[in-house]
């Protein structure tokens, strides 16, 4: 790139910022390396089980000869302990934005979990925090009545959230039902408020959809990859943590089936074939959210070409 083209850039800094979003081993984290590269860039993470110390490995985070010294931001920098929130994300991202700015940067925010990109485009209506023992009560009956009938019981208190959601989605019933046990008001009520917090700037939108046949396949590869890497003991460190189970990390794909391999209840091929169709089927639906909620300016299916990079200058311009 000139150094006429550079300079323009940096005057736009203020007003714009990357966003690449796609599904698990779509090739996000080289665009975003190769982005930064090409445009002074600093990379932001936004990707929920990223965020967290414990599982570098099977989450697939950047190593460092993968980040080719551009800087990171937000990887592994949560205890697994801690229960992330799209708050508490949106406000560390806002903080890194700001810092990166600063130092004539360009933010390149990066990620495939969808309500964090939207946040970061639209804010979050304020939503009063859960006190532990209501979450704690929600999860039990959760656990007791299982998830049709908790979704039911949800509808009386909140019949517009309870019907956006599946009965296999634990964790934002529990969410749900949370906060209407805390306050009284439905989430659906709070969710109709006006939203705050978004990021300052207006974000170029990239996607990644590779082909769905390459992307499975990628996925397959990459778990093997994992394993040979050290994924088997990476799990057995965070099982012998003795975590509640109910937090978003002990959820994270690829968990469940190497705890169980761990404790002599399956095999590690049994195990891979689990975590592979998983991802696979986790990869599916962010696809589908991308595909109808991201709104791409620019939809990658191979490599960044050099018109494509090109293209991403003029939006931004």
């Amino acid at each position: 790139m000139s150094k006429a083209l550079q300079n323009a850039l940096k005057d736009e800094l203020p007003a714009s910022y990357i966003m690449i979003a796609g599904p698990t081993a779509s090739g996000k984290s080289q665009l975003a390396v190769d982005l930064a590269c090409q445009f002074d860039g600093e990379v932001i993470n936004a990707d929920s089980m990223q965020l967290y110390a414990d599982l570098s490995i099977l989450t697939a985070r950047p190593s460092k000869a993968d980040m080719q010294d551009i800087a990171h931001h937000l990887y592994g920098v949560l205890d697994g302990g801690h229960r992330a929130s799209v708050a508490a994300w949106l406000e560390l991202a806002a903080t890194a934005m700001t810092a990166i700015r600063a130092r004539g940067k360009m933010p390149i925010i990066i990620g495939g979990t969808g309500m964090y990109l939207d946040a970061a485009v639209n804010g979050i209506a304020a939503i009063p925090d859960v006190p532990a023992t209501i979450h704690q009560d929600c999860v039990a009956v959760f656990d007791d009545i299982g998830g049709a009938a908790f979704r039911q019981k949800l509808a009386r208190h909140d019949p517009l959230v309870a019907s956006r959601l599946a009965d296999g989605d634990r964790q934002r019933l529990i969410r749900a039902m949370g906060v209407f046990n805390a306050t009284g008001i439905a989430l659906g009520q709070f969710q109709k408020a006006e939203h705050e917090g978004a990021l300052i700037g207006r974000p170029v939108k990239v996607a990644m959809l590779p082909p769905r046949d390459v992307l499975y396949a990628r996925i397959d590869a990459r778990f093997d990859v994992m394993l040979e890497q050290g994924a088997m003991d990476e799990v057995g460190r965070l099982i012998n943590r003795q975590l509640d189970p109910s937090l978003p990390l002990m959820k994270a794909l690829g968990v469940t089936a190497l705890k169980a391999v761990l404790e002599q209840e399956m095999t590690v091929d049994e195990a891979a074939h689990l975590a592979k169709r998983d991802s696979r089927r986790y990869a599916k639906r962010q696809m589908t959210w991308l595909r109808n909620n991201y709104n791409a300016q620019i939809t990658l299916n191979t490599k960044l070409s050099e018109s494509l990079m090109e293209s991403i200058f003029s939006l931004i311009r």
